[in-house]
């Protein structure tokens, strides 16, 4: 069973990876006309949130949402064409990378603004529990939206009506180029300032896929939405510029050491370690697998068409 899990987790981070870093060499191109946000470095909390999430259960994401997409099922080949402004992308084309969304797998959308989609999914906690569905709804952002007021206010409504909701807060340190320390007083730690409000909080700095897992399932009931709501504040790092395919090293606003530092804890290292030493002998297999879909589906991007000026405001519903 721990072997099927270890595989499963490499599976879906070595995905997102390969895609990530695929998105990155041909962003220069031209084609994907939008802006990236990338999360190559970060991809260990998608990945085992991808074991735990079920299909039944809501999810919603920031500007930085690919893995979320990925991890919850969402359709790859539509979110590439998304990328590429294409009619075959799951929001027609419109949207771009940070408007995903793939009601099929009720992963129920991105948004560029900050905090924005937190009283979104609080909301669709409320409608589980109006409805008495055994689904819970969870919230991805980043340290940034802790900083925003709607995150007090959808947490307060949250723990208030008892709704089963999960924030998930990935503190990558940065918010664009400032440390969180030039925005946060520097003794503040995000989850005991949560936990402060009354609702179950946890935190872990690991960056290893498999406990992150095992920390997850234990401290998640998911057969109860009773149980929630719950905060959970990981510490990651996000290897490339916020905004873009390259990296931005030479902008000296991280310290090198640091930086080389979570380098050094890669998440798909790691799990490649652990995976070696079972002597399990188709990881190769699983990574060509994975290489030949993901560029199936850049494929199906680049060849699917344009969407026509008659349907520019088809779906749309603020003007």
């Amino acid at each position: 069973m721990e072997k099927k899990i270890l595989l499963k987790l490499f599976s879906a981070l070595y995905k997102i990876r390969f895609t990530e870093e695929e998105i990155s060499r041909r962003y220069n191109k031209g084609k994907m006309r939008c802006p990236i946000h990338l999360s190559t470095g970060q991809e260990a909390i998608a990945a085992s949130l991808s074991l735990i999430m079920r299909k039944k259960d809501f999810a919603v994401s920031s500007h930085r949402a690919h893995a979320h997409y990925l991890s919850k099922g969402g359709s790859l080949k539509k979110m590439l064409a998304e990328i590429y402004g294409k009619e075959t992308g799951c929001s027609k084309g419109k949207g771009g990378s940070m408007h995903l969304i793939d009601t099929s797998v009720n992963f129920m959308g991105s948004t560029a603004i900050v905090g924005n989609t937190i009283p979104v999914g609080v909301g669709l906690g409320l409608s589980s529990l109006i409805k008495k569905k055994n689904q819970f709804s969870f919230i991805f952002f980043g340290d940034g939206a802790i900083e925003e007021g709607v995150f007090y206010e959808s947490v307060n409504f949250a723990i208030l009506k008892k709704l089963p909701v999960i924030f998930i807060c990935e503190n990558n340190f940065y918010s664009v180029y400032s440390h969180l320390k030039k925005r946060q007083p520097e003794n503040r730690k995000i989850y005991k300032m949560v936990n402060s409000m009354l609702i179950k909080s946890y935190f872990s700095n690991s960056f290893d896929p498999y406990y992150l897992y095992k920390f997850l399932k234990n401290k998640i009931n998911l057969k109860n939405t009773k149980s929630g709501p719950y905060f959970f504040e990981f510490t990651n790092y996000r290897w490339r510029e916020h905004c873009g395919p390259n990296f931005d090293n030479n902008l000296e606003y991280r310290d090198k050491k640091d930086y080389n530092n979570w380098i050094n804890k890669d998440p798909l290292i790691v799990l490649e370690k652990k995976i070696n030493l079972l002597k399990l002998k188709n990881l190769s297999i699983i990574k060509k697998k994975i290489e030949t879909s993901v560029l199936s589906a850049f494929q199906f991007a680049e060849k699917s068409k344009f969407p026509k000026k008659s349907e520019a405001l088809k779906g749309v519903y603020a003007k």
